[in-house]
């Protein structure tokens, strides 16, 4: 059961995606602007930032990251100073970073403002896509000298990447349906990072002619659309509740007991760790076609 305060919270946590911003191939333009030839102190603002940071061995620059940010261990350590509903100013100016790198479309707009205004050097991380982590593992690797072992990391991303696209370019495609939550009932579609999966998974999206990014659908339009497959996001990918299906077997999924259960933060968190969930995916949808 999901609520809205608690969607929210989930969408900071994992990162949600908009197809109104600039993509991350090419940085936006607060990006460009000048920044220090290597950041000593970095701060994250989101826990996709703090991993990305660690996956190419910026880890030890970090001096704070954001609430949530719980992988790698190491990051638990550090002092939390932002989360969902903004900033610690006060707690970000102490620690006097050289840099901040904030989440363009999950901070909060003001507090980033506020940062600058104090004179805090802060640049942006805002993958849209999933390709676009190979260039977000580039700009940070340039950013905290660490531009080998990002370019090393960013290059094994992209092959993976090609090999689980070329893998399921022609495999018979299943309708299905991606339950977020019930309460309420809470899907994803077009440019949702799960639903950029599901493609990529060769699987068909129910949902994908909604205008939203995150559509709250009836029932009445799942049981029309009969998916053959739910597929549901948990915390290590625990067994999902599936009561709620129990009581509509006329969707083909519940009739044939067809669910998917995945990590969510493997599947959801723009990181390179992205592509094993998206494997589990692919892998778990196989068992179905």
């Amino acid at each position: 059961m999901i609520k809205p305060l608690f969607l929210t919270l989930v969408l900071f946590v994992l990162v949600a995606v908009s197809p109104n911003t600039a993509t991350a191939a090419e940085p936006a333009a607060e990006n460009k602007q000048p920044q220090p030839a290597v950041a000593k102190r970095i701060i994250a603002l989101a826990p996709h930032i703090t991993e990305l940071l660690y996956a190419i061995g910026a880890g030890e620059q970090l001096v704070a990251v954001s609430a949530f940010s719980d992988y790698p261990a190491a990051a638990l350590e550090l002092p939390q100073v932002a989360n969902y509903a903004g900033i610690n100013l006060e707690a970000i100016l102490a620690l006097q970073p050289d840099l901040v790198i904030a989440w363009k479309t999950g901070n909060v707009a003001a507090d980033i403002s506020r940062l600058q205004q104090f004179g805090i050097n802060v640049a942006f991380s805002d993958p849209l896509q999933i390709g676009d982590i190979a260039a977000e593992l580039r700009y940070l690797g340039q950013l905290s000298g660490h531009q080998q072992q990002a370019e090393a990391v960013a290059a094994d991303f992209e092959q993976r990447l090609t090999e689980i696209s070329a893998e399921y370019k022609n495999k018979i495609r299943l309708p299905v349906f991606f339950s977020m939550g019930t309460e309420p009932l809470t899907s994803v579609a077009n440019q949702a990072w799960p639903a950029q999966a599901i493609r990529l998974c060769a699987a068909e999206n129910i949902m994908d002619d909604t205008l939203s990014d995150y559509p709250q659908p009836g029932i009445e339009q799942v049981l029309q659309a009969q998916p053959q497959v739910i597929i549901q996001a948990t915390a290590g990918a625990k067994p999902a509740d599936i009561s709620f299906w129990q009581t509509y077997p006329l969707i083909p999924a519940v009739a044939l007991g067809q669910y998917v259960t995945v990590d969510a933060d493997l599947l959801y968190r723009t990181s390179p760790r992205t592509l094993q969930g998206i494997q589990q995916l692919c892998q778990e949808l196989d068992r179905f076609r």
